[in-house]
């Protein structure tokens, strides 16, 4: 029995020795690194599990594994294919992820971490009154059961899309709003882009979504709608034709549910609320990781 604790006691010892060992040997930038991969290896977590990686990260492990399988049991043509398959990898999912990289990387530019980014710009009131001019229309248009898609352009610009409809570069007014996208309106079928809080253009095109789990509920204005937020960094405001039920599209994402006081909130959270953030670096950095606590029902 004694020896026994013995053992226990000697186990211990190098233990400690071994984790003082390392610890002593760890400095100031071998922190910073192991911070650095953490948020690296937390994003791509995220990015697997938010998008259609989380399946084909599957077939992938499925590939190296019969890779491995067949280099053991000598199947010369199987691993011959199989071997050009791993050798130009990147390349193919480079190509299939080319919309999840895409956003991805617009994401990373976007991102502001105090030291180069916008910092404090304060709010401009004509995006104020351009969000509350909306909410206005989309209340109403909701009741009446019209259709609308309304896109608030943000950081990526989206001339593209712009050139597909009718510039107006008026002031966004509930009026003008309702009257665009009364029916049978020349414009009423596209999309309204407002940039800058200004009402910039109508008649708008959008890419569609290319997810297959969408709800049968949803129809093109939805699917346009989380295609135009997974190519940027957009925000869409949809009110959907047969229900009348509000929605907004972030991200690639559809929340449903809004009404008027709702939404209004969650927009002036988006372009109001962090226009008036500081330029602090560690809580901007810490921001990164929050996910946003949402009332609506997510689809």
């Amino acid at each position: 029995m004694e020896s026994f604790w013995n053992n226990i006691a000697v186990f211990l010892y190098t233990v400690k020795n071994t984790m003082v060992s390392v610890f002593s040997g760890i400095g100031f930038f071998d922190i910073i690194d192991i911070i650095i991969l953490t948020f690296v290896v937390y994003k791509v977590i995220e990015f697997c599990r938010d998008t259609r990686a989380k399946t084909l990260l599957k077939g992938i492990f499925l590939i190296i594994i019969m890779y491995a399988l067949s280099s053991w049991l000598e199947m010369t043509g199987v691993n011959w294919i199989l071997d050009k398959v791993v050798t130009y990898g990147l390349v193919i999912l480079a190509i299939v992820f080319q919309p999840e990289l895409r956003r991805g990387l617009e994401r990373v530019g976007h991102s502001s971490f105090g030291f180069f980014g916008k910092g404090n710009i304060g709010v401009n009131q004509e995006v104020v009154d351009s969000i509350n001019q909306v909410c206005k229309a989309v209340h109403s248009m909701s009741d009446q059961k019209i259709g609308a898609l309304i896109v608030f352009e943000n950081e990526t610009p989206l001339g593209e899309i712009v050139n597909t409809g009718t510039v107006i570069d008026a002031e966004a007014s509930a009026s003008m709003v309702g009257s665009i996208f009364f029916p049978n309106s020349p414009l009423h079928d596209g999309a309204m882009i407002i940039r800058g809080g200004r009402l910039y253009a109508a008649g708008c095109i959008l890419p569609l979504t290319s997810k297959q789990d969408i709800s049968q509920d949803l129809g093109t204005r939805h699917r346009a709608a989380i295609g135009i937020s997974e190519n940027s960094d957009a925000v869409t405001v949809v009110v959907s034709e047969e229900t009348g039920t509000i929605s907004l599209t972030r991200n690639g994402e559809i929340t449903r549910g809004y009404n008027s006081q709702s939404l209004q909130q969650e927009l002036y959270g988006i372009f109001v609320d962090t226009a008036v953030e500081t330029g602090n670096p560690f809580s901007n950095f810490l921001s990164i990781f929050k996910k946003k606590d949402k009332g609506a029902t997510r689809k």
